[in-house]
């Protein structure tokens, strides 16, 4: 009886979902079998996936091969249809238990082979909670799922549903749990991340979340943000970046695009005035803010004017760490009937951005040379500072532990100390 072989695609949220099935699939006893949780992204994504499950069914030719994720979600006939493939079960359906234990009891026959539901009708998110995913150093708590927006180019709230969230006093007791095991960070994380609380009594919002966990838990050293949507900040999430130092001065913007037309064909609440607004704001309320954004090249109808203010925008919100995503036309989205940009110059003008991010690191980077930090060690040798910089380490270090250290240098990727 082997171990259950499980395979992620995607996102972050994907990786901590995944480990939710190991649990589950652990306790249902499932053996023999190969686990592939997709992504739903872009079509290149869905392209990979049908790839890796050719390959991962020529290396495990007598187990038994599940596909779940957002692409099974979004197009299960797709997966069903692949002779390699013995079962597809969709997002709702990976996080229940009793799916696990039909699994592992009494395997799919083909007239079950298919197991998704309308991720629309979906309006619990607590159910799966892990007591943290990652590394020793580092923790990640899923507080949201889903997403109520409909941006032209993203096929993902037909993957995850309509936004909902988890209760705070749920993330408060897995939190507690967290410190009480001897993490030192902890990173919030979710589709929409600042649409928490939209659904809740009350309708608190992210900013209700940050300040009740760090009053509450005031024995946890750290607490991250992952990817936020700027437009949709709330005071009190302001009033944390100012006050509260346990808070970290690093958020990951959803941007996307730098030119306003751009930006309302996608269908996104911004525009570039505001993005550049926020950044001001931020960094005049913790001075040592850093940004890190997604931005989309080549969507389609952009001109090389346009483009250019997706250029600019990185120098204009001094934004240092860039996710840069060369448009790719996802089948089912508004976007994917616009007229399309060129594939060798969508291909050229993400190069030209992220030449443009590795100078921003670079300047960045000799920024933080012969300063103190405070880091966190993600292995004996490499760590990162409070506003996410990479930090390799010549002493070895306490693995999850927050040393104290001065750079001295930096290589063309992280800092030297």
């Amino acid at each position: 009886m082997n171990a259950p072989v499980f395979s992620t695609m995607g996102c972050r949220l994907n990786a901590y979902e995944t480990e939710a099935m190991k649990e589950l699939a652990d306790a249902a006893g499932l053996s023999d079998a190969v686990v592939v949780n997709t992504c739903a992204v872009t079509a290149e994504a869905v392209r990979k996936a049908r790839q890796d499950i050719r390959k991962l069914r020529r290396a495990h030719p007598d187990a038994r091969l599940i596909v779940t994720g957002c692409a099974a979600q979004t197009e299960p006939e797709t997966f069903a249809q692949m002779p390699e493939v013995d079962a597809v079960i969709g997002n709702t359906e990976k996080m229940q238990g009793a799916t696990w234990q039909s699994l592992a009891t009494d395997f799919i026959g083909d007239t079950e082979a298919l197991q998704v539901d309308d991720i629309m009708s979906v309006t619990e998110t607590a159910g799966h909670l892990i007591d943290g995913f990652g590394t020793r150093s580092r923790a990640y708590v899923q507080v949201q799922n889903g997403c109520d927006h409909r941006c032209t180019f993203c096929i993902i709230p037909y993957g995850r549903g309509n936004s909902r969230s988890v209760p705070a006093g749920v993330v408060v007791d897995q939190i507690k749990r967290l410190v009480d095991k001897g993490y030192n960070e902890v990173v919030l994380t979710g589709v929409d991340l600042t649409s928490w609380g939209a659904d809740l009594p009350a309708t608190p919002k992210l900013g209700d979340l940050v300040m009740r966990i760090l009053r509450l838990v005031p024995d946890l050293p750290r607490l991250r943000i992952s990817s936020i949507d700027s437009i949709e900040v709330d005071e009190n999430l302001m009033m944390a970046i100012a006050t509260e130092p346990r808070l970290m001065p690093h958020l990951h913007l959803s941007l996307q695009h730098g030119d306003n037309m751009i930006l309302k064909r996608m269908k996104r609440r911004h525009l570039r005035d505001d993005a550049i607004r926020f950044a001001e704001e931020a960094r005049k309320l913790r001075p040592d803010m850093t940004f890190g954004a997604d931005i989309i090249a080549g969507f389609p109808t952009e001109t090389e004017a346009m483009f250019q203010n997706s250029l600019a925008l990185v120098t204009e919100c001094d934004l240092t760490w860039l996710h840069v995503f060369p448009y790719s036309a996802r089948p089912g989205t508004p976007a994917a009937r616009m007229p399309a940009v060129d594939g060798a110059v969508i291909k050229q003008r993400a190069a030209r951005l992220r030449e443009v991010g590795a100078a921003q690191v670079q300047r960045h980077l000799q920024s933080q040379t012969n300063r103190q930090h405070h880091v966190l060690m993600e292995s004996p040798t490499m760590g990162r500072t409070e506003q996410f910089c990479p930090v390799e380490v010549a002493t070895p270090q306490v693995e999850g532990s927050i040393v104290t250290l001065t750079t001295t240098d930096h290589s063309t990727d992280a800092l030297l100390a």
